[in-house]
């Protein structure tokens, strides 16, 4: 009699500085495939360390955390692990955020508030092999793709620099910003000027209010129960 072969057992990475999202997302996932193994990691320091001694077929990241962003840890991940499936999970819903993570080697992209009837999908697509936008996102990024809608003045910036201007956005000094980035005030300061240069802003009032208009800054993080809903 042939002994059934066991499937073998996949390894998934959820990177958030948010502890209550990495437990929302794990109940999600749980819930549905208790086979799983689920890591976490808070940041994307942790997270390059844990793949250079873990096997793991897909990461689950979100773009804005301090230290190392999402953008540069994808960049990473991309260059040194091809074959890892990378899913961004991610506040911004502003078409800019999934294009540049798209560019940087993500496969998926899904908004926060979509997890709740998406986050099974898209990790079941990205494991297959596939890729998979949020539903709500996915219009304006082939718009933008093809031409068929105006590209956004933000557009030119780096992505280190539209990182700093959504912590404007958010209120945070640049001291602060320098601490959370591990940069130097001064360069904080040279990204600032370069923000106004490129979008044609006298002051920092004029980039927060840029920045409000186009839905540059971070939103709260869900509650599990939100997240889960």
């Amino acid at each position: 009699m042939t002994a059934l072969t066991e499937q073998p057992t996949l390894r998934l990475l959820l990177v958030d500085d948010h502890s209550i999202v990495r437990e929302g997302v794990r109940r999600i996932l749980e819930a549905h495939e208790k086979t799983w193994l689920i890591d976490e990691a808070s940041n994307g320091f942790d997270a390059l360390a844990f793949l250079r001694s873990h096997a793991v077929d897909l990461v689950i990241v979100d773009l804005s955390m301090p230290g190392l962003n999402g953008v540069d840890l994808i960049q990473r991940i991309r260059l040194q692990l091809p074959h890892v499936r990378i899913l961004v999970l991610s506040m911004h819903a502003e078409e800019q955020y999934a294009m540049r993570s798209f560019k940087a080697g993500a496969n998926g992209y899904l908004t926060k508030d979509s997890a709740t009837k998406e986050l099974l999908a898209a990790v079941n697509k990205l494991l297959s092999g596939g890729a998979y936008v949020s539903a709500s996102l996915a219009e304006r990024v082939v718009q933008q793709l093809n031409g068929a809608v105006g590209v956004p003045s933000h557009a030119s910036l780096s992505n280190r620099e539209l990182e700093v201007l959504r912590r404007l956005v958010d209120g945070q000094r640049l001291t602060d910003i320098a601490d959370d980035l591990h940069l130097s005030i001064k360069t904080i300061s040279t990204h600032k000027t370069r923000i106004q240069e490129k979008l044609q802003l006298p002051n920092l009032a004029a980039i927060v209010r840029y920045g409000l208009e186009n839905q540059l800054g971070e939103q709260p993080p869900p509650t599990v129960p939100g997240l889960l809903s």
